[in-house]
């Protein structure tokens, strides 16, 4: 049986309740939780292994306007997107239902540019939920591989990879409202426990209009099967990543979680 996961911003029973009707009516297994705003403990990692199971078909998020502006809510659920996408795929449909008010995709954060908006009470809200969770994920390559692991009393460490087919020679990571204290180099998705860098570089200051990110590098080959990782104190709201360049050039990806 396809899940859906529900992930709700407030504590509100009686719409997380109706919202669950509606999803078992149409024969769907459901679960969630109650959004637990705590950035410092990583709360948001409590609900990626259930939101990556291979059952799970669909993530909806339930919440009013107002508990989409505030910043921390923003950034922690764009931790957790970063990682469920990278493990379903940038294809894995997010629909958000607002309760309250209206939400425009183009003001969320990068990560859910690409969500559903459907408002609570519209008539269709069962149906557009059976037509997401039977949706194929289409498959989508933006040019890196990007992920996160979230290691409890070790800290937020990020990974930035080239796609399977075309190597960088080096990479760079960025951020914005945070800062980085150790990098490293190794095999993809898993920290390295001992790393060789070439031509390592730390704390660089690379402004992008008026934002600057406090950025490290190195120079090491990287391909589909090594990545660069970066370990974060604080939660950045913004990231900027790429293949090393010494020049203007630079081919750089941004990526809001505010």
């Amino acid at each position: 049986m396809k899940k859906i996961w529900i992930s709700a911003l407030d504590k509100d029973q009686e719409k997380v309740q109706k919202m669950m009707s509606v999803v078992k009516t149409y024969g769907l297994g459901v679960d969630g939780h109650f959004w637990l705003d705590d950035l410092t403990k990583m709360a948001w990692d409590g609900a990626l292994e259930p939101l990556a199971a291979t059952d799970t078909a669909l993530w909806i998020i339930i919440g009013t306007e107002a508990s989409w502006q505030t910043p921390s809510v923003r950034q922690g659920l764009s931790l957790l997107a970063l990682a469920v996408q990278h493990q379903k795929g940038l294809g894995f449909p997010i629909l958000l239902v607002p309760t309250e008010g209206t939400i425009d995709p183009e003001t969320l954060p990068t990560l859910f540019r690409g969500a559903e908006v459907l408002p609570f009470a519209t008539s269709t809200l069962g149906p557009k939920i059976v037509a997401l969770a039977n949706r194929p994920v289409t498959s989508l390559d933006p040019g890196y591989r990007l992920n996160l692991h979230a290691l409890h009393g070790i800290g937020l460490w990020f990974e930035v990879g080239p796609p399977k087919n075309i190597p960088w020679d080096g990479a760079m990571f960025g951020v914005h409202g945070a800062d980085i204290d150790v990098h490293g180099v190794g095999p993809a998705d898993g920290i390295p426990a001992r790393t060789v860098l070439e031509y390592a570089m730390k704390g660089m200051k690379v402004t992008l209009g008026e934002e600057e990110f406090t950025t490290w590098a190195a120079q090491n080959h990287l391909d589909g099967a090594m990545s660069y990782y970066v370990r974060v104190q604080g939660v950045p709201d913004k990231l900027l990543f790429g293949p090393y360049a010494d020049d203007d050039d630079a081919e750089v990806h941004i990526v809001s979680l505010t």
